[in-house]
């Protein structure tokens, strides 16, 4: 039997949206979550302290260093057990009131880092070093190595210290954690999650468009009222 335009839409369309419903499905799904959430909340800002520091450098701290042979480039101004210290060249971790060089931050100094940042009313579960970290996880691209601070509630909450310069870096929980799975299906780059220009988007945005458009056909050649009037044409 001879096959009919309508058969082959049919068909193409039924496997196509096989092929493609899956990712549709989770594009809907993280256009759904994205659109119900607070991206504030996203970025854990409600565990944030409101009076999170913010400091200028003090210019007799910066004395301590001006005869110094460093070539600065850079410096920031870092504050450990509550006192000051500058980050300079992205490199050094240099004493302000002495001058002199010191080497990674503790355990405990990384606890009192994150307890100046966030919220008083936390409870630490465990704290842990980390020297790499692979391409998925939370902490990917940010300084290492890096302390991390685990917190006990339902929001799995974990503080990211560098160790390096005594940065406070970052704050994951368990939403930020299904934004970020949600968003890697949504761009479907499983590695850096950013970048919208890849293939595997592109191919499959033109699938799907061809599967919408396929569906239009089938509309179109299967309508009573459409073929009455091809009929009387």
């Amino acid at each position: 039997m001879k096959k009919t335009t309508h058969y082959w839409i049919r068909k193409s369309h039924r496997y196509l949206g096989l092929f493609t419903g899956i990712q549709f499905l989770m594009w809907t799904i993280g256009g759904l979550y994205f659109s119900w959430t607070n991206l504030d909340d996203i970025h854990g800002d409600q565990f944030h302290k409101e009076h999170e520091m913010h400091h200028t450098i003090p210019s007799h701290l910066l004395a301590n260093i001006k005869d110094s042979t460093l070539q600065i480039e850079s410096i920031r101004l870092r504050f450990i057990d509550h006192q000051p210290h500058f980050w300079i060249n992205d490199e050094q971790l240099i004493e302000a009131k002495t001058g002199e060089t010191r080497g990674e931050i503790t355990k405990e100094e990384a606890l009192g880092i994150a307890q100046m940042h966030l919220v008083d009313d936390l409870k630490v579960k465990k704290i842990e070093r980390i020297d790499t970290t692979g391409k998925h996880h939370e902490y990917r691209e940010r300084p290492l190595p890096a302390w991390v601070i685990s917190y006990e509630g339902s929001d799995k909450l974990k503080a990211y210290v560098s160790a390096k310069d005594g940065g406070f870096q970052r704050v994951r929980h368990q939403s930020w954690r299904n934004f970020d799975f949600l968003w890697m299906m949504h761009t479907m780059d499983y590695e850096g999650r950013d970048n919208f220009n890849n293939w595997l988007l592109r191919i499959f945005s033109v699938v799907g468009l061809v599967t919408i458009l396929l569906g239009f056909a089938l509309f179109f050649y299967s309508s009573n009222t459409i073929r009455k009037w091809r009929k009387r044409k």
